[in-house]
């Protein structure tokens, strides 16, 4: 307990960091995937190759190697003041959007051609049919794969703990330079996953019950 009673403000803040990165990289990948996704099922062949080539390239390119592109190419060819929070959430979000995409897609194959048909029919464009159409039926069977991504995502964002972000993973970095039982550290850290982590599932446990009720 004294590695914990010790440090209490250093976990806290690194906690802290923890769900702020993960949720706002949640955030960014769910609006980049529904677009990849939109892209992916679009009736223009430029956007659908557009669409499999991220999702292609993102999902075959390690994390690690997106953030060395984030931290050491994106400042030097686009905008050299970017803060290390920032750049970590495009590394995460847009890593995590790719699988995002598939999930989306997925759902989205779900839903009967026949309601894309209709809807078109009635003279809604591919916009609107998706937006009021095709994606609120897809969303009952979109979320429980989302709920695997974003714990994967939560996990994921130890990466950025290595690139001057205050997180967990920096938390036992710091207290292991201290001198403090390895051990010990880490069974505080993994405790917190656990929480960050249950704390999604039941969320989208939630968001799953409610929309079987809808059903």
């Amino acid at each position: 307990m004294d590695v914990l009673l010790d440090n209490l403000s250093l976990f806290r803040e690194g906690f802290y960091g923890t769900v702020k990165l993960t949720v706002v990289s949640a955030l960014v990948a769910i609006v980049i995937g529904v677009v990849i996704a939109g892209c992916r099922v679009s009736p223009v062949l430029p956007l659908r190759i557009f669409g499999t080539a991220w999702v292609t390239l993102l999902r075959n390119t390690p994390l690690t190697l997106l953030f060395l592109v984030a931290f050491f190419v994106v400042p030097k060819v686009l905008y050299p003041d970017l803060d290390s929070f920032v750049l970590a959430v495009c590394a995460c979000g847009f890593y995590t959007s790719a699988f995002v995409a598939e999930a989306v897609r997925s759902g989205i194959n779900t839903v009967s051609l026949g309601q894309a048909e209709a809807a078109r029919a009635i003279g809604l464009t591919f916009t609107q049919t998706m937006r009021l159409v095709v994606l609120p039926q897809a969303t009952r069977n979109v979320v429980p794969p989302l709920s695997s991504i974003f714990i994967a995502l939560t996990k994921n964002t130890a990466i950025a703990g290595a690139f001057d972000n205050t997180d967990l993973f920096n938390v036992s970095k710091t207290l292991s330079n201290e001198g403090y039982d390895i051990v010990m550290i880490f069974v505080w850290i993994t405790l917190a996953y656990l929480i960050i982590t249950y704390a999604i599932n039941g969320l989208f446990r939630v968001l799953e019950h409610r929309l079987e009720v809808a059903r």
